[in-house]
């Protein structure tokens, strides 16, 4: 499996650069984008290290790690990031998906796009199924998961419930 661009109506899903790491840092500082899933915001000194070691792989070599900024097509802004860790096992693929977008772009349906456009992706790769752990308080957050196709299951994981699409 190979990362690469996804293209939705506005936007372009850019595989994941060090490059990024400083216009990202600003995209991503405000510390309200860690309300639910606690942490801080990174400078882009700590985003460009963090960035390294995503786009060098995973360690595991059962997980591939997928990593997306988000590009308004417009004008070529960035507006956030998609994720997936795709897992290899013994009845297919899976992948663990989260998004974030930058509070200046929050309410016009980018993250909902991106999910969207991530999930379609994973379906074409084979991906058999595809999960989001939300924070039962993150209304948005599910809401996006809704509009991708995900729904919640009884399962829960470190406070978080469960979203799942089974795809085959």
């Amino acid at each position: 499996m190979k990362i690469e661009a996804v293209e939705t109506g506005r936007l372009s899903l850019v595989p994941l650069a060090v490059g990024h790491a400083e216009e990202m840092a600003d995209v991503l500082a405000d510390p309200a984008l860690h309300e639910f899933t606690g942490g801080a915001p990174y400078s882009a000194q700590a985003l460009r290290a963090r960035y390294a070691r995503l786009v060098a792989g995973s360690p595991d070599p059962s997980q591939t790690w997928w990593n997306w900024v988000v590009q308004l097509r417009a004008d070529k802004s960035l507006a956030g990031t998609v994720q997936a860790t795709i897992t290899a096992g013994d009845r297919g693929h899976t992948a663990d998906v989260a998004w974030v977008i930058g509070t200046r772009w929050q309410g016009r349906g980018i993250a909902t796009e991106a999910a969207r456009g991530l999930v379609v992706r994973l379906q074409a790769q084979g991906v058999r199924a595809i999960r989001a752990h939300i924070h039962p308080a993150h209304h948005a957050s599910a809401a996006v998961a809704a509009a991708a196709g995900l729904a919640p299951t009884a399962h829960w994981h470190e406070g978080e419930i469960r979203w799942e699409l089974l795809t085959l």
